[in-house]
């Protein structure tokens, strides 16, 4: 019976950080009509920091930050300039140069990413059926970044794509380096953040050399951004994990946000939904299942050869 109770919770909250998420390409959007893309990350992140603090006080396992260890603050100094430094800043440039449900949807590219970077870094080797995997969701990035358009062949916004699909590589390969990574996540999410606090306030000072409040839109903004986008709904979906009996059952639910987001794109942005959107992002994800399948099968291949 608790084991069904926990599954129902791990549901829920799965549930509950994939709406969170698929705000996101919204908020973005909406927030950077009153406020400069580098700014947002400013104030949104000095809210993430905050918000993650406050969680981390109150778990049993707090970041000991005294206790921390040369290598430990380098690897957190090394994944805050990553992500969210680097990663949100483009990424929140890309979101100013493209339509929401452009630049949201290329950066959703980053699992085909990881698979990549996955073979330098994690050595794995990759088949000729992933590979193809590969090709199928590099065909619907193509569709998206055309608008459809394959015969004249020509970008929506060529920096704007760009940085879109370039911030799906500073993605994986944050996540590359996060997975080596054994600490508690909690603790190590706040301290990453807190590095990417300290450089985008750097920036700042050094371009601006004043930091100026924005106007109340773009605070309220940049408050659900770092609330939602950059601390709470990962403690969400870290305790979906952690609840659930199978991570699959709960992992596979991030399919919808993306076609969750353009539906609220639609309503709150006003962005007409191109139809090459949709068939791009189809083909994307399709490639991204067939891949997991691939490694899925391979996995129990290996099980199965070991016990015989």
């Amino acid at each position: 019976m608790e084991r069904i109770i926990n599954q129902r919770r791990a549901y829920l909250l799965a549930l509950l950080a994939v709406l969170f998420w698929s705000t996101m390409s919204s908020a973005f959007k909406i927030t950077l009509r009153y406020i400069a893309f580098d700014q947002l990350l400013l104030f949104a992140s000095f809210f993430g920091v905050i918000s993650l603090a406050i969680i981390n006080r109150t778990r049993k396992e707090r970041a000991k930050f005294l206790q921390l260890t040369k290598k430990e603050i380098l690897s957190s100094a090394l994944m805050g300039l990553l992500n969210p430094f680097l990663y949100y800043l483009i990424l929140f440039k890309a979101y100013e140069l493209l339509e929401a449900q452009i630049a949201g949807t290329l950066n959703y590219a980053w699992p085909v990413v990881l698979v990549l970077l996955s073979i330098p870094f994690l050595k794995q080797k990759i088949s000729r059926a992933s590979l193809l995997a590969i090709l199928i969701s590099f065909f619907g990035l193509v569709i998206i970044s055309t608008r459809g358009d394959l015969l004249i062949f020509t970008f929506a916004n060529p920096l704007g794509v760009s940085l879109a699909i370039g911030s799906a590589f500073i993605w994986a390969l944050y996540w590359i380096l996060n997975f080596k990574d054994q600490r508690e996540d909690t603790a190590k999410i706040l301290l990453n953040l807190s590095f990417g606090f300290l450089y985008i306030l750097i920036y700042t000072l050094i371009k601006y050399r004043k930091i100026e409040i924005p106007g109340w839109e773009a605070l309220l903004g940049s408050v659900y951004i770092g609330l939602f986008e950059m601390s709470i709904t990962f403690v969400i979906w870290l305790s979906a994990l952690k609840f659930s009996s199978d991570t699959a059952k709960v992992s596979n639910l991030i399919y919808l946000s993306p076609f969750l987001a353009l539906f609220i794109i639609r309503i709150t942005v006003g962005e007409a939904i191109l139809p090459s959107t949709v068939i791009g992002l189809f083909i994307i994800i399709s490639g991204i299942i067939l891949q997991q399948s691939i490694s899925r099968l391979k996995r129990k291949f290996k099980k199965f050869s070991g016990k015989a």
